[in-house]
């Protein structure tokens, strides 16, 4: 197909969906442009679990189609009255609800691990399924419960003919829980996990601890990351002695991830010091990603799902728990790999969890690991401690000034997807409602509205997780993993909706849903005003004390100035902030703004509690 061909074809394709959407009298689908032209901050990026979404496929509800699983949910890992099993959705479910995600504004997809997951894992008594994706064995084909390899790019083309981005959620880190150990098997008395044995005490050459006999005569240890050092690595057992059950010996794919040697096998990682890149995380095999190999083996197994399927971007799952020469490797040769394919702006972006929102802790991966953006969890606890909290807006403004850390600066920044909610660490409304309450579901709703305008007005990527547009508020973990489909977990349809009398239940697609609303709102308003995506962003007033916040984004094309005030105190607010000294008017793109300044570089503000403006200028003097 010519370029001049295609182009009319997804014109063609977009005018079609718009013009259903005017039909039906939901929300006009947001942005036609190339879709391969789009910088990252351009997006509005939708974040889901395949398994909560959407059910359109009940015959793969159990894995059975192309998996071979067969039985009770101790087998299949079906069960969809309980929180921690597979519940139905599927990718065909996915592709008959674009609609609704292109509705709400959304330009990406972020897909959780479609990946084949080990079904169930876990001691008897405390299993669960692999129904988020994380627990992968074969990282190179789609989970039967999901669909097969042909949804998943029925899928991608069917976003792409809407102009809509894919982002695949990726892991390396770690596999399934497969390898078990001697020393800690059940017969010993105990299983997995297993203590962590550092390399001190239990170093590459030696078996048992210092005075053990030698074993990998030769090997120079990790930091030596040739292929001809890695070639001494011949005996796992240095730390433990690693079995594989001869039932999974060949289950992970590619091939060569069955072999122990690929694996650190020290046990039970306690999520610092050493054993953050050592250790397993709750028994899940941790890879050795400083072996030569196993950075060609992963570079081949991410590279092929790019020429295979030609998505756009990738999210990896535990960046900070791999060592940094990894990264280094690793991505550019997927930014690589993609411009061959003809996509330039791959968006890639790594989850550094740190929950307590440190700047320095999240930009050290951007300037030593390397890595283009990482997900913005010190934006996450700013809005938290601000909007779900009782803190003072110059935390938002601390927030801010840390910008200057990440590499490349303010414009490495707007490269950060943004977020209030996700699948670990729960919803936004859950954390409002926890800090307030005695409030009434009116602030409550107040509230989830301001943190979503703040995500969508300032700088970074906003990704908006599923559920979140229809008052979604379950807490962390599988709490906060609700069906977007009649649910039937009991836990789940007990939940107190934000904005609705309806329960989880009931399917939640509603384009009517006062947050659906407000979030279709913000993402025009995003697109219509290139300052919101491109923009300098320039702090106009913070306080110790909850109340008036105001930032201007400043469009670098233009010059034009966006003023976002928001207010997250109780108590409406009337301020003066500075502007620009040369504007002599200003629009309003929400809420209630003055015509024009006060005087020169001073311009009114007018809030109400929990509430917020976006006031454009205008000509200039």
């Amino acid at each position: 197909m010519t370029p001049l061909s295609r182009r009319l074809a997804l014109l063609s394709t977009t005018l079609i969906i718009a013009a259903g959407a005017l039909l039906s009298a939901g929300p006009t689908p947001v942005r036609a442009a190339d879709y391969r032209d789009r910088l990252a901050e351009d997006e509005v990026v939708y974040f889901l679990l395949p398994d909560r979404f959407d059910n359109a496929d009940p015959a793969n509800d159990t894995g059975g189609l192309g998996g071979g699983l067969t039985g009770d949910r101790s087998v299949t890992g079906y069960d969809p009255t309980d929180s921690g099993y597979y519940h139905g959705g599927d990718l065909k479910g996915l592709i008959r609800r674009l609609d609704y995600i292109q509705g709400l504004g959304a330009t990406a997809l972020w897909v959780g691990p479609i990946f084949k997951n080990k079904a169930v894992q876990g001691a008897p008594g405390h299993q669960s399924a692999g129904y988020h994706g994380y627990w992968i064995t074969d990282f190179t084909h789609v989970d039967p419960h999901f669909g097969t390899d042909d949804d998943f790019k029925a899928l991608v083309d069917a976003a792409h003919a809407r102009g809509m981005k894919v982002y695949l959620d990726i892991v390396i880190n770690h596999t399934a829980d497969v390898i078990q150990y001697k020393e800690c098997a059940p017969g010993n008395g105990r299983a997995k996990p297993c203590p962590y044995r550092s390399k001190a005490d239990y170093p590459y050459t030696r078996k048992g601890g210092p005075t053990g006999p030698s074993i990998n005569a030769g090997f120079m240890g990790d930091e030596v990351q040739t292929a001809e050092n890695f070639a001494r690595l011949t005996d796992p057992a240095y730390a433990y002695t690693p079995i594989v059950p001869e039932a999974e010996r060949h289950v992970k794919a590619p091939e060569w991830l069955n072999d122990p040697r690929y694996y650190h096998n020290r046990g039970e990682s306690t999520f610092k010091g050493e054993s953050s890149l050592y250790g397993d995380f709750g028994g899940l095999d941790d890879v050795m990603t400083e072996h030569p190999a196993v950075v060609r083996g992963f570079i081949d197994i991410y590279g092929a799902w790019i020429d295979r399927y030609g998505i756009d971007g990738y999210r990896i799952d535990t960046t900070r728990h791999v060592n940094p020469e990894f990264w280094q490797a690793f991505v550019p040769a997927m930014l690589e790999r993609a411009k061959s394919r003809g996509i330039p702006h791959f968006h890639i972006f790594g989850e550094v969890a740190d929950t307590d929102g440190r700047v320095a802790v999240l930009a050290r991966h951007t300037r030593v690991d390397k890595l283009p953006a990482v997900l913005d969890f010190a934006f996450r606890r700013a809005v938290i401690d601000t909007v779900a909290g009782t803190r003072g807006t110059d935390r938002l403004a601390l927030m801010l000034d840390g910008d200057a850390l990440y590499e490349g600066g303010e414009d490495a920044a707007r490269q950060l997807p943004t977020f209030v909610s996700n699948h670990d660490h729960g919803r936004f409304a859950y954390f409002a409602r926890k800090a307030f309450p005695q409030a009434g579901e009116d602030e409550i709703l107040k509230r989830v509205i301001l943190a979503n305008a703040l995500m969508f007005t300032q700088r970074g990527v906003p990704v908006v997780y599923a559920g979140d547009e229809q008052g979604f508020s379950g807490g962390e973990d599988r709490a906060g993993r609700e069906d977007m489909f009649g649910s039937r977990v009991a836990s789940y349809n007990a939940e107190r909706l934000v904005g609705t009398t309806t329960t989880t239940a009931t399917p939640s697609f509603n384009p009517d849903h006062p947050l659906y609303k407000a979030l279709a709102e913000m993402a025009r308003l995003r697109e219509a005003e290139p300052a919101l995506r491109h923009g300098r962003s320039v702090v106009r007033f913070a306080s110790e004390k909850p109340g008036l916040f105001a930032v201007s984004r400043i469009d670098p094309a233009t010059g034009r100035e966006v003023l976002v005030a928001v207010n997250t105190g109780t108590q409406p607010v009337t301020a003066q902030v500075e502007v620009g000294s040369q504007w002599t008017s200003f629009t309003a793109l929400h809420g209630r703004c003055g015509p024009a300044p006060t005087a020169p570089g001073s311009y009114a503000v007018h809030l109400a509690p929990l509430d917020y403006v976006v006031c454009a200028s205008g000509e200039a003097s």
